[in-house]
């Protein structure tokens, strides 16, 4: 037989999620992770050190790209400056706008993709912490490079000394270029827009927002090309991290906020159901209804049907007066109770 709950016993729905609760918890991790860059600021020789070591590394497997696209940039600033205004801007605005996007469309998996996010982004703060590392527009010029943003400075808000703006660039940590998260947010952009959106120029995005991004950050000599590498590793251990911190959120959860009680079931009426209750001489009440079901061995029969074969031996509880156990013979309808 179908499993059906008992009335009054439903579960409650899971707790939806409030913009005026997400978006609190959304400013507190970043604040965090901002502060985290300041103060993961190491050594400036151990950061040189570590920028020089990728090079190196780069430049023996046939990796660096970056030399020809920041000559590239460099060169032709119809390319140079809109690339600089990418960097310095999308990731601010196309990140919070896909989580406004999936948390007003895609609720259910706003959550877990939210989580990813976070989890991501942490863990790269780890990785600044751990491996300070110089861009490549902040090496000695020997090594060819050009900084971008401070030869196009004059174009945006920025100054000369990193992507921040004017006269703010001391609040900012040059040397958290390991891993690159500027390519670790517009990957996960881009997996949400290439499963969650269903139009075909949806699904481009979702290709070439990342894809222009690794590039920028190369070109712009902001990164190399192991800290896209690296970004995009850390998304991935975001991604298998992630459904263990929500578990490890719930079991929180449940273990200092309260449950809400269940609401009883509601009658036809619009009454809370009744429940059995015990008569005043101590036996189980009887149900209201006078055309109740009539219940015999297990088998539930509509009132009135006619039972072959079914004798009663003596008078049943919801007998008419006066009938007697002799009225309960082959074929006579049985009595309701």
């Amino acid at each position: 037989m179908p499993h059906t709950e008992t009335p009054g016993t439903e579960a409650a729905p899971a707790p939806r999620l409030r913009w005026w609760t997400e978006l609190p918890l959304i400013l507190l991790v970043y604040a965090c992770y901002s502060a985290g860059r300041l103060l993961a600021r190491g050594d400036v020789s151990g950061a040189v050190d570590n920028g020089l070591t990728i090079l190196r590394f780069e430049k023996a497997l046939y990796l660096n790209f970056e030399h020809p696209l920041n000559r590239l940039f460099t060169r032709e600033s119809w390319i140079g400056i809109p690339a600089d205004f990418w960097y310095a801007s999308l990731h601010y605005l196309v990140t919070p706008a896909v989580l406004v996007w999936l948390f007003r469309s895609r609720a259910v998996r706003y959550r877990a993709a939210r989580t990813w996010l976070m989890t991501s982004t942490l863990i790269g703060l780890i990785g600044f912490t751990l491996l300070p590392t110089c861009p490549p527009r902040l090496l000695d010029a020997s090594h060819g490079f050009v900084d971008t943003m401070a030869q196009y400075s004059s174009y945006g808000w920025w100054g000369g000394a990193a992507s921040a703006p004017r006269g703010m660039g001391n609040m900012t940590n040059q040397y958290a270029a390991m891993p690159s998260l500027h390519v670790g947010w517009a990957l996960w952009c881009g997996v949400m827009l290439w499963r969650y959106g269903g139009t075909r120029a949806t699904k481009a995005a979702a290709v070439a927002y990342p894809l222009i991004t690794t590039i920028v950050v190369m070109g712009t000599a902001n990164h190399y090309f192991l800290d896209a590498v690296a970004g995009a590793a850390v998304m991935g251990a975001g991604l298998l991290l992630a459904p263990l911190v929500m578990r490890t959120a719930d079991r929180v959860k449940a273990r200092f906020v309260r449950p809400v009680a269940p609401v009883p079931a509601a009658s036809s009426t619009g009454s809370p159901a009744a429940s059995p209750t015990a008569s005043s001489s101590g036996s189980p009440a009887t149900s209201p209804a006078a055309g109740s079901s009539i219940v015999s061995g297990g088998c539930q029969t509509s009132a009135g049907e006619r039972i072959p074969r079914q004798r009663e031996s003596r008078l049943g509880a919801g007998a008419e007066p006066g009938a007697s156990p002799k009225d309960a013979g082959d074929g006579a309808p049985a009595p309701a109770r």
